[in-house]
């Protein structure tokens, strides 16, 4: 499995590149999983549903499958803060890639997603002079970007996004002796 994390500013375009690398992906034939941080609550099931009733019934995990998809809801006694490899060893093993979307502190290698300021706006700082894990940035105005060695990707052009991931596929092989082996966080 490669894992390759995405980190910028709201409002950078994480989630649309992040959407358009998926089927860029899907057409060379590689299967891709994403991991989203979410900094607010949020709920994937609804009212009245069966699924719903049990998690307000007090379950502490609900699945829910078919022969389509599979759910997974953990409701945390307390709040827990989770890592993006407590995230990653939830997930199938069996993938090609993970698109990791935000987790901007962690370890991974990512590529900083920086978009050039609106007329009358402030530039946002960028991380990539700061963070050694950042391996290349993806930009709408590259000629904004202070000078780096770093790769200078298309931000509009997933297609050349992907075909670099893949150019250096090698490097974000996920290390499951480092990383892996971690049991999914359940807090006490």
């Amino acid at each position: 499995m490669k894992v390759v994390g995405f980190a910028g500013f709201s409002g950078s375009g994480k989630t649309t590149l992040v959407e358009q690398l998926i089927p860029e992906l899907r057409l060379r034939g590689l299967r891709v999983s994403v991991v989203k941080h979410a900094h607010h609550s949020f709920d994937v099931d609804h009212p009245g549903k069966d699924t719903y009733r049990h998690r307000e019934a007090g379950a502490f995990e609900v699945v829910a499958a078919s022969d389509k998809r599979l759910m997974l809801v953990r409701e945390f006694e307390q709040p827990a803060t989770l890592s993006v490899h407590h995230l990653l060893a939830e997930l199938y093993q069996g993938v090609d890639w993970v698109l990791v979307e935000g987790f901007k502190e962690s370890d991974l290698l990512k590529v900083e997603v920086w978009r050039a300021p609106e007329p009358g706006q402030m530039a946002r700082p960028l991380r990539y002079p700061d963070d050694d894990f950042v391996v290349a940035v993806a930009t709408d105005a590259p000629q904004q970007l202070p000078p780096t060695q770093l790769p200078i990707l298309d931000l509009n052009a997933p297609a050349q996004v992907v075909d670099w991931l893949i150019q250096y596929e090698h490097r974000f092989e996920y290390d499951w002796e480092l990383h892996g082996g971690l049991l999914p966080c359940a807090p006490q």
